[in-house]
C-alpha cells in the first residue's frame, strides 16, 4: 500500500482546522457588531451613563459564555417541545362519558384534562383535575378523571398516587362502576392482567342490566377472560 503524502495529509487537516476558526472569528465579530448596535441604541435614546455599566456587564458575561461554550460551527437542528401527542383513544372516552353522564357538573374538566392529555402535556392534565378536585372535593367525576390523568402521568402505571384517586373514587360511589372498571383498565394498560381481573368483575356486577354500556363491559372481560386462560395453558403444560 503506498504511503500517503504527509505534505497532502498536513494540508486536509490544515482545511478542517481552518473552518471551525472562520465559525469562532465571526461569532466574535457578530458580538461586536451587536455590542456596538446596543451601544449606539443607548447614545440615540439618550439613556443615562450610568445604566452603560449594567449593559456592558451583561455584554461581558455574554462574551465569557461565548468564549467558553460558543460552537458557532453546530448544525442547527429543529427545536421541539418535549411533548409525545397520546393516541386516539376516542372509543374509550365515549364509554367514560357514558359511564359518567349522570355525574357532568364537573365536565368542563374533563374536557380541558383531555385537550391537554392528547397535545401529550400529562401534567397539565393532572393539574387541571386537581383544581377542579380542590373546588368540588367530593367529585366521582373528577376523582376518576385524576386517576386515570396520574396513571397515564406515570408512563401508564398504577402508581401510589393513581390508585388513591382510584380508591377515592370508590369510596365516594361504592356502588358505582365507574371506578373499579378504570381501575382495571389501568391494570391492563400496566400489563397487570390478572390484578384487572376482578375490577372488571366488580364493574360488571355493578352495571345494572338495563344500562347501555353494560355489553361494553361485559365484552371487555370476557376477552380478558380468553387471554388470562390462553396464559394459563402453558404454564400447565409445564407442570
Amino acid at each position: 500500500m503506498a504511503r500517503a503524502d504527509p505534505a497532502a495529509w498536513h494540508r486536509r487537516l490544515d482545511r478542517a482546522v481552518e473552518l471551525p476558526a472562520e465559525d469562532a472569528l465571526m461569532g466574535w465579530v457578530w458580538l461586536a457588531v451587536i455590542g456596538a448596535g446596543v451601544f449606539a441604541l443607548l447614545a440615540v435614546l439618550k439613556i443615562d451613563r450610568l445604566l452603560w455599566t449594567m449593559v456592558a456587564s451583561a455584554l461581558m458575561l455574554g462574551a465569557a459564555g461565548y468564549a467558553l461554550q460558543g460552537q458557532p460551527g453546530l448544525a442547527g437542528h429543529p427545536v421541539t417541545t418535549g411533548l409525545a401527542p397520546a393516541p386516539d383513544d376516542s372509543a374509550m372516552l365515549e364509554l367514560r362519558d357514558q359511564m359518567l353522564e349522570r355525574y357532568t357538573g364537573a365536565a368542563a374538566y374533563l374536557v380541558a384534562a383531555d385537550a391537554m392529555t392528547r397535545i401529550g402535556d400529562r401534567r397539565a392534565a393532572v393539574q387541571v383535575l386537581l383544581g377542579g378536585i380542590r373546588i368540588a372535593p367530593k367529585s366521582l367525576v373528577l376523582w376518576t378523571g385524576l386517576a386515570n390523568a396520574l396513571s397515564a402521568h406515570d408512563a401508564n402505571q398504577v402508581s401510589p398516587p393513581a390508585l388513591f384517586a382510584f380508591q377515592q373514587a370508590m369510596r365516594l360511589a361504592p356502588k358505582h362502576p365507574a371506578p373499579p372498571f378504570f381501575l382495571g383498565l389501568a391494570y391492563v394498560r400496566a400489563g397487570e392482567f390478572a390484578m384487572a381481573r376482578p375490577y372488571w368483575a366488580k364493574a360488571l356486577a355493578l352495571t345494572p342490566a338495563n344500562i347501555s354500556y353494560r355489553g361494553e363491559i361485559a365484552t371487555r372481560l370476557a376477552m380478558l377472560d380468553r387471554f388470562l386462560a390462553m396464559q394459563d395453558v402453558p404454564n400447565a403444560g409445564q407442570k
